[in-house]
């Protein structure tokens, strides 16, 4: 099963072909690499004439953006209230998923819907896009990504989309480390929203592989569950990882409480009528 991220008048795939895709973001025209994309294009995209920036991959990892029209360092686009500051990143990033509005959707959605407050927990939060969608429907959420600069961009998305200031708290930590305090000081949360990379290193060279880390880091996220929980999101890019695989971690980490799981591919629509795959979630949600 898929969902296809919909609603959005600012962000739209245009074309897809050779390994790329052709997408505006507001104003802009990006060209972007997707490993997705196997089928060949009619027309070579990197001939669109609005193209404004694309970007290149280097043979020894990584790459660089190749600017072929003005480009401001930072643009902001808009979905449902929403809004965020972006800007062109390195390893072809602009610090927006579009995709996960599908899932912020149904999180605003059950959070709304719950007749109390909730308090979210979002893990690997990057820039915040989940994190003010949650809060935008009410929850208090805590923030926690180890990059400064990304919370900080999280700070901005969260003051342009309104959110007042009290309603998110904001770490800069290594996920892991700030699940096991948590442990020891005995808070609790309703809901907890996961996005971890499929691999990296921490400041001590810690080596975190999702294959290897993500059971024994949901087990513990469990230990920070309220009595009571909502739901409980995992997102997952990683290449070769199936939808079921993320739906089993859920439905054996968190067999103790009533509820039931889901897991599902995320996806976004192209001009040309076609879905184009973009990672997969898993969610557990309460019966109650």
């Amino acid at each position: 099963m898929i969902k296809v991220a919909t609603d959005w008048k600012d962000y739209q795939i245009i074309a897809t072909g050779d390994g790329q895709k052709l997408e505006k973001w507001g104003n802009l025209v990006l060209l972007r690499p997707d490993p997705q994309i196997i089928w060949k294009s009619d027309t070579p995209l990197d001939k669109h004439k609005a193209i404004n920036a694309k970007y290149i991959r280097s043979n020894q990892g990584g790459g660089r953006w190749e600017y072929k029209g003005n480009v401001p360092d930072n643009f902001t686009i808009e979905r449902k209230g929403l809004k965020f500051s972006l800007k062109l990143m390195g390893f072809k990033h602009t610090g927006l998923f579009p995709e996960q509005a599908v899932n912020w959707d149904i999180m605003q959605k059950l959070i709304s819907g719950s007749g109390r407050q909730i308090k979210v927990l979002n893990l690997f939060a990057y820039t915040g896009g989940a994190t003010v969608a949650c809060a935008k429907a009410g929850a208090q959420v805590t923030h926690v990504d180890a990059a400064k600069a990304m919370v900080d961009r999280a700070k901005t998305n969260a003051n342009l989309s309104g959110v007042p200031s009290d309603r998110i708290r904001y770490i800069v930590d290594d996920c892991n480390k700030f699940i096991a305090r948590e442990i020891r000081r005995g808070n609790k949360y309703d809901a907890i929203i996961m996005d971890p990379p499929s691999y990296g290193r921490g400041a001590n060279g810690e080596v975190w592989k999702l294959e290897d880390c993500i059971f024994d880091l949901v087990k513990e996220c469990v230990k920070v569950l309220s009595d009571k929980p909502l739901f409980f999101l995992i997102n997952s890019y990683t290449t070769g990882l199936q939808p079921q695989v993320i739906d089993n971690l859920l439905r054996i980490c968190l067999k103790d409480f009533d509820g039931e799981s889901e897991a599902y591919e995320v996806g976004l629509p192209t001009q040309e009528g076609l879905v184009l795959p973009c990672g997969c979630s898993g969610l557990w949600c309460s019966k109650s």
